[in-house]
């Protein structure tokens, strides 16, 4: 396996400039990028955790989140280390701010993993845990071998990426799921490091000049971006860019990181959130990592019947046909669906990937 990047060009004083993201850093030998996984070695830019995982599990789809994406099937999931975000909420920092000899254990090809998918009978892979925009080559390749045997592809990640990277990056991609982390340019500037505008740009890609399957997450944080003003201007602004059927889910944060300091969301903030959502002309707003039975339920927006329930991220309610149209009313739901709804519940089973001649 190669480790050998792809988005970087030589600079005239010998130095190596990374242009995935918009940080673009420019490396002299042996430096690390902001991200620390991209490295110049030997006057050439490569990938340190290609072909090496943090660890793989078995979830549900629903977890990433996802709830118009093959509802009740299962994903094999994996991250490496690193990140190109700072983002002082980080609820993976202990993977995201890793050095990767810290957290990397299991050493994976492409095809090993696509095989594993397989043979466990997953129905997708998806690139989660840290941003997988930083190991965008090794995903790329795994993706690939995923749909050479069937598997779907799925990347949870923050959007931050540009260029020839971006669309090399989401072309083999099923789904995703983009965290749209506030709409203030100053607070992704003072708490995450990062720019709005490249993130905006990254979603109206997808959403307009892709096939992929689109959701975002917003994690609110409170007394940071969760005022009634700031959640409103950004689902105005989705409904006006995507239209009304962008499913859209308001998470839960908990102190952790850098802001341990601030108290956990509450559940009526995301009841709150919801309903400006709603309100704003959003068909499908969710609220998450709390109990919430009506902020997971699906409803038409035909009839207003609740077309999917859940508890967690169990499925007890499933009224579509196998075009994904509401039995009661007959208007085809915004999403991918099968036949039948998958099973597989609240389950979460650690796998270990032994590589061939271990």
């Amino acid at each position: 396996m190669s480790s050998l990047a792809r988005y970087w060009h030589a600079t005239d004083d010998g130095r190596v400039r990374c242009v995935l993201c918009p940080r673009e850093c420019t490396l002299r030998e042996g430096q690390r990028g902001y991200c620390f996984v991209r490295r110049n070695e030997g006057g050439e830019l490569h990938l340190t955790t290609y072909g090496r995982s943090s660890g793989f599990c078995l979830d549900p789809v629903e977890k990433k989140p996802l709830r118009h994406f093959y509802p009740g099937t299962s994903v094999l999931s994996f991250g490496t280390a690193g990140c190109n975000l700072g983002c002082r909420f980080c609820q993976n920092w202990d993977i995201s701010t890793s050095r990767e000899m810290d957290r990397l254990q299991d050493d994976a090809s492409p095809a090993q993993i696509a095989d594993a998918a397989r043979d466990w009978q997953a129905a997708s892979v998806a690139f989660t845990y840290n941003d997988p925009v930083i190991f965008a080559e090794y995903a790329i390749d795994v993706a690939h071998a995923c749909h050479e045997r069937g598997v779907r592809t799925i990347a949870v990640t923050a959007g931050y990426v540009q260029g020839e990277a971006r669309r090399d990056f989401f072309a083999p991609m099923d789904a995703a799921n983009v965290d749209l982390k506030g709409f203030s340019p100053e607070f992704y500037r003072g708490v995450t490091g990062a720019r709005l505008d490249t993130v905006l740009a990254t979603l109206t890609y997808l959403v307009h000049e892709t096939d992929v399957w689109v959701e975002l997450t917003t994690l609110l944080i409170p007394g940071h971006n969760d005022s009634d003003d700031e959640i409103e201007r950004m689902c105005r602004w989705v409904v006006a860019e995507f239209g009304p059927d962008l499913p859209h889910h308001f998470t839960a944060f908990h102190p952790d990181n850098r802001m341990r300091d601030v108290p956990r969301t509450p559940v009526d903030t995301l009841e709150r959130a919801r309903r400006i959502a709603t309100d704003a002309g959003e068909h499908f707003a969710y609220t998450g990592n709390a109990r919430n039975p009506e902020g997971d339920t699906t409803r038409c927006p035909g009839c207003g019947s609740a077309v999917i329930e859940r508890a967690g991220y169990t499925i007890t309610g499933y009224r579509l046909d196998e075009q994904g149209r509401c039995e009661r009313c007959g208007i085809s739901l915004p999403g991918r669906y099968a036949d039948q709804p998958g099973d597989f519940g609240t389950r979460r089973i650690p796998l270990r990937i032994t590589p061939a001649g271990r």
